[in-house]
């Protein structure tokens, strides 16, 4: 049984069922949701990908629920691999399955444990991270290790980008830890006691840019929210979406979010150095060119994006 919810499981599914060695017999996503301007109801790309292929899809509220407990039990799977499901799973469940679960997690454990290991990789400058497989245990990602790979962090980099990557060297290594196991050729190793550092999920507040910060890490941290859930500031009362900027090693004499628009564009003061803005999102409106909209909102000298009296 596969279980994973968004875009970045897909890759793992469709390896395994192109796999001649392994059956896909369900697959376990979350529940149907409303999403989209429209607040339509849409059924995640797991479950899309399953619906295409005739697999029969499983979407408990909860994997606590003793209906799918009791469906998982009928299935008798040998094992179930798990990429970005969503939801913890109960001691109660990880028992059913012989080889227990397998998770293929984005980061190289035990750094970045929890929901979002890419992003915090991302903003934290790491220059290398990479996948694990691990088996599932009722601690968060502290199970055992099968494999792992690695992928060096771009300079330019967004956290989508990198996702985009992993996804699919994780899928093969997902595959080849699953086709380990069912040889008997591969054992899981503790996870070190040292190094371990923790990864929670990011919400639309914690993408807030600090003027503050220097240049460089300004630039991490938009990087690492791109593009979800997307990096923003305030302008004059009001949100304003940003794209990956371009840092500056000087500060040209502004100071932390005081704009400055000129022949080398639209650039905002740090705590050090500058940045380059690439392009903006006001609040109700299209993205578009900094240079673009600076020309309509015509900032006065000495104006600043940011200040902490505008509304989130």
């Amino acid at each position: 049984m596969f279980a994973g919810t968004p875009d970045v499981a897909v890759p793992s599914l469709d390896l395994l069922l192109a796999s001649e060695r392994h059956e896909v017999v369900a697959v376990l996503t979350r529940p149907d949701a409303r999403s989209g301007r429209g607040r339509r109801v849409s059924r995640s790309p797991v479950a899309e990908r399953a619906d295409a292929a005739g697999i029969p899809v499983l979407q408990p509220g909860s994997p606590r629920d003793p209906g799918f407990l009791a469906a998982l039990a009928g299935l008798a799977v040998d094992c179930a691999p798990v990429v970005a499901y969503g939801a913890l799973v109960p001691r109660a469940a990880l028992d059913l399955p012989r080889h227990g679960w397998v998770n293929l997690h984005f980061s190289l454990l035990p750094a970045w444990r929890g929901a979002a290991p890419v992003q915090h990789a991302v903003m934290a400058g790491d220059e290398v991270t990479g996948a694990c497989t691990f088996r599932l245990e009722t601690g968060l990602d502290t199970g055992p290790v099968y494999g792992v790979v690695t992928e060096p962090v771009g300079q330019r980099d967004t956290a989508g980008d990198l996702l985009a990557r992993l996804a699919l060297s994780g899928a093969r290594l997902l595959v080849a830890t699953l086709d380990g196991i069912a040889d008997g050729t591969v054992v899981p190793e503790p996870q070190p006691a040292e190094g371990v550092s923790l990864a929670p999920r990011i919400e639309p507040a914690d993408a807030r840019v600090d003027w503050s910060l220097p240049a460089h890490v300004v630039d991490r941290r938009v990087r690492g929210v791109t593009p979800a859930p997307g990096a923003w500031t305030t302008w004059r009362g009001d949100r304003l979406r940003l794209a990956p900027v371009e840092p500056l090693p000087t500060s040209l004499g502004l100071a932390p979010g005081e704009l400055s628009v000129g022949p080398t564009g639209v650039l905002v003061g740090t705590g050090r150095g500058a940045v380059r803005l690439t392009t903006v999102q006001p609040a109700g409106k299209r993205v578009l060119p900094a240079a673009d909209w600076a020309r309509g909102a015509r900032p006065a000298p000495g104006e600043r994006v940011g200040d902490e009296g505008a509304a989130g």
